[in-house]
């Protein structure tokens, strides 16, 4: 035993010492004495505002499946192609330990006046409300619709539930999430807990690189900073092992692959629709990784927040998840 801890000393002193790799040996340490004690599964309360929509359903469907889910509520308007409370009475057969319940409210009514019981002690809350971006639709006149239903949510939010993440699927991010966090700075609340979810950018990014480099994408990590819409959205391929190996002169076009994947599959679907599986994919990912922070396992995953990163106010980088919601911002890197 005394070899053996002689032997381990160096090893975390030449870990300690190499600044590049310090802030990850720490993590990996934790992770060994939490393998020992395994943290019990968490029971969260989960809202999906927009829960019967196209992206609401397949998300709803994905944490209803996560373990750290204990109670989860849907919420809809009356005019969404089926009522909430059919989403519920559906996702309640599961074979999964969580509560589902479903919440309707009228068109032109206020979430604040109907919403105490579906948001009051949720630990987080994921917002794909809105309507999505159709072709030739400017992004100027997306705003115009999706914050005002985004703002009646987070007004909502504010009053029953002030401590919960809200992980804004609503479009246009880049301007949706500011607008939000400087309304809970208003009311003195933390603007941190209004996160843009970038994550269906790096799902993408990790995809098209694993399909050049005939690898896993699971295995690939590829960071994406910037904003969540076109020229705005900056996969930093040069960080991550795989990607790294891809010939210069296709970055470029790789670039842009990812920046305009939300309108490839808009037009795919001639109109008839957006990107709704893969961004119900990509949100449950994200709604997974808050969870599982707050139930004390840190993870980072790339996020559009108040940010002090860049001169930007807001800006999409990567970030710890812990207890509480987002912990850190963590530098752009080389």
């Amino acid at each position: 035993k005394g070899k053996a801890k002689a032997k381990a000393e160096p090893k975390a002193k030449a870990k300690a010492t190499d600044g590049t790799w310090q802030a990850k040996a720490e993590p990996k340490a934790k992770a060994k004495a939490k393998a020992k004690e395994p943290k019990p599964a968490g029971s969260f309360k989960v809202c999906v505002c927009g829960g019967a929509g196209g992206i609401g359903q397949p998300l709803s469907l994905l944490m209803g499946m996560d373990p750290n889910v204990g109670e989860l509520c849907i919420f809809d308007l009356n005019v969404a192609m089926v009522p909430a409370a059919g989403v519920a009475a559906d996702l309640g057969h599961l074979e999964r330990k969580c509560a589902v319940k479903g919440y309707t409210m009228q068109v032109g009514e206020k979430p604040i006046d109907h919403l105490e019981e579906c948001l009051t002690g949720c630990h987080l809350v994921l917002i794909p409300a809105g309507v999505p971006r159709k072709p030739g639709m400017s992004r100027d006149d997306l705003f115009k619709t999706n914050a005002g239903i985004a703002k009646g949510i987070v007004e909502a939010c504010a009053k029953y539930c002030p401590s919960a993440v809200l992980a804004m699927i609503v479009n246009p991010v880049n301007s949706v999430v500011p607008a939000m966090a400087e309304l809970y700075k208003k009311k003195g609340l933390d603007p941190m807990k209004i996160v843009g979810v970038t994550t269906l950018d790096v799902v993408r990014a990790n995809k098209f690189v694993g399909e050049i480099a005939g690898k896993n994408p699971n295995y690939i990590n590829v960071p994406v900073v910037g904003g969540h819409a076109g020229v705005t959205i900056l996969p930093l391929f040069s960080q991550d092992k795989v990607a790294k190996t891809i010939a210069a002169d296709k970055i470029p076009d790789l670039d842009k692959h990812v920046q305009d994947a939300g309108t490839d599959v808009v037009n795919a679907k001639d109109g008839k629709g957006s990107a709704t599986l893969s961004m119900a994919y990509a949100g449950a990912r994200f709604g997974r990784s808050v969870l599982a922070g707050l139930s004390g396992r840190r993870r980072v995953e790339c996020a559009y927040c108040k940010s002090d990163v860049t001169d930007l106010p807001y800006f999409a980088q990567k970030v710890v998840l812990g207890e509480g919601g987002i912990t850190k911002l963590l530098p752009l890197g080389e």
